[in-house]
């Protein structure tokens, strides 16, 4: 079985999966390590100059689409008039497209990660929502790949979720908010913690063993950057270690 302890170049991590639920905290993070200046970075968290592979701007101009197709009096493709999806594999669709873009920026530099960080983004809710996200993500990311999740309940995502919305900033990454019905729905079930509960280490996918640490938000350290700077740092260094060990 193949090792996918995250492969690095130097001091850095090629790439790291940052997963949770939604306004668990992902976008803060991304915000915090973009503000942090490049030696600190890299001394502290292991992360280079970065670029992000997050699904959000797929659904936001998936919505978008449709609202164009209906003011044209045409069928809407992907979601009815309330914005829920017709068809659950564009869940799918969404990582197939992180892939291809991931997959593109290697074939435009053969040695991209000597000086990059890639850091994919994405939530899932469902019974077997994360598994099946994992599962579509191709070989090039899973090889390179560590995860790390950043953990708080279903009832502080949808507190945080409320708290960030942001009047006419809907297709923000920073201030999206999902309505309550739709957090219930699509994110109320959560599996990671049946996904790590086989191992305290990694999570194996397609055959590659993925290290991955936990990002401790409850109670809330995103909201500090002293508080969320540490509670980082612990969880990169975890997974930095787990990556040499392997």
């Amino acid at each position: 079985m193949s090792s996918g302890a995250a492969s690095v170049n130097g001091n850095h991590f090629d790439l790291i999966i940052l997963i949770g639920r939604p306004a668990a905290g992902k976008s803060e993070v991304i915000d915090f390590l973009r503000k942090t200046s490049l030696p600190d970075r890299l001394r502290r968290f292991h992360v280079s100059q970065f670029e992000e592979f997050d699904d959000f701007p797929y659904v936001w101009e998936t919505f978008e689409i449709d609202d164009i197709l209906s003011r044209h009096k045409k069928n809407r493709l992907s979601t009815d008039e309330q914005y829920w999806f017709k068809d659950p594999f564009i869940w799918n669709l969404f990582i197939e497209r992180i892939n291809l873009a991931y997959r593109k920026k290697l074939a435009g530099d053969r040695n991209y990660h000597a000086s990059f960080t890639s850091i994919v983004e994405f939530s899932r809710g469902g019974e077997h929502g994360f598994e099946e996200a994992f599962s579509y993500l191709h070989e090039e990311i899973l090889k390179r790949a560590g995860i790390i999740y950043i953990k708080v309940s279903y009832e502080e995502s949808v507190r945080k979720n409320r708290r960030r919305a942001r009047p006419g900033m809907e297709g923000s990454v920073l201030y999206h908010s999902l309505p309550d019905d739709k957090m219930e729905t699509y994110y109320k079930i959560n599996d990671w913690d049946a996904l790590a509960s086989h191992n305290p280490e990694f999570i194996t996918v397609n055959g590659y063993n993925v290290p991955y640490a936990v990002f401790q938000n409850e109670p809330e350290k995103t909201d500090n950057p002293a508080a969320l700077g540490d509670e980082l740092e612990r969880a990169t260094g975890r997974l930095w270690k787990l990556k040499q060990s392997r």
